[in-house]
């Protein structure tokens, strides 16, 4: 099996996306209210907070499915406001969402196929997906909607990634799913990781952020309302709680 070569891109330390002052409505409910957000480029960045802070409608609003009313949004120092879903997919930048986005009828094969937009599958780059996600390979030609919980995540990640991309962005991977599904979710994205996929990964689970997280930013009401390294947020209890209402202690 050949591994993919690192994605290329912004040097290491440049950001890769910046959404700056950003506002977003969704009909009457104004939900974002002056985001301001920068993911560094080669890096997992986890984006936390608590339910209703906003974090769903920042992953959407970056994809163009929520309407921006004040702010910019930057991908590779270039502006992607206004652009459509399609374009800015074509851009670089797959998105994940919490419901997974996977046909159920179809197998886990015509899934990969429908989301490689490219053409025919790199049997390289598939190589790759299926050592990183077995349990594809073991139901290869089976109905998607037979998957688990935590196989059927397995398969909309591998959908995102079945093409080179530089940014991708994950809504609630671990939702749902069994502690052993998740240390094989976690082991997943460490594989994503060494290629310099570019993450902004919207999670609840702390323990799985922090084991996976470089950068981190919080957000509440809307706001983004800490920034900062994902160590340093593990090792300060009284931060965690004071920003989750956490209090997990770097000891766990």
């Amino acid at each position: 099996m050949t591994t993919p070569a690192p994605n290329t891109g912004p040097a290491a330390g440049q950001a890769i996306l910046t959404l700056s002052d950003v506002h977003a409505d969704i009909d009457q409910y104004h939900i974002l209210h002056g985001v301001n957000l920068t993911v560094p480029v080669g890096e997992l960045t986890v984006l936390l907070g608590r339910n209703g802070a906003g974090k769903s409608t920042t992953l959407r609003t970056i994809m163009g499915l929520t309407t921006v009313t004040r702010g910019e949004l930057h991908f590779r120092g270039q502006s992607i406001r206004g652009a459509s879903t399609p374009s800015i997919a074509r851009r670089g930048i797959a998105f994940v969402p919490e419901h997974m986005g996977i046909f159920s009828l179809l197998t886990v094969r015509e899934n990969l196929v429908l989301a490689a937009i490219g053409g025919a599958m790199d049997k390289d780059r598939l190589d790759w997906i299926t050592q990183v996600f077995p349990p594809l390979k073991k139901f290869w030609d089976r109905p998607a909607g037979n998957l688990s919980g935590g196989q059927k995540q397995m398969l909309a990640i591998a959908r995102a990634v079945i093409e080179p991309r530089e940014l991708l962005l994950v809504d609630e991977p671990t939702k749902g799913l069994a502690p052993a599904i998740i240390n094989d979710l976690a082991e997943a994205f460490e594989h994503l990781k060494a290629q310099r996929v570019s993450i902004l990964l919207v999670e609840q689970n702390f323990n799985f952020s922090r084991r996976l997280g470089e950068s981190v930013a919080v957000m509440s009401d809307g706001r983004i309302v800490h920034t900062g390294r994902m160590d340093d947020l593990a090792r300060d209890e009284a931060l965690q709680h004071d920003l989750l209402g956490l209090g997990l202690g770097a000891h766990q």
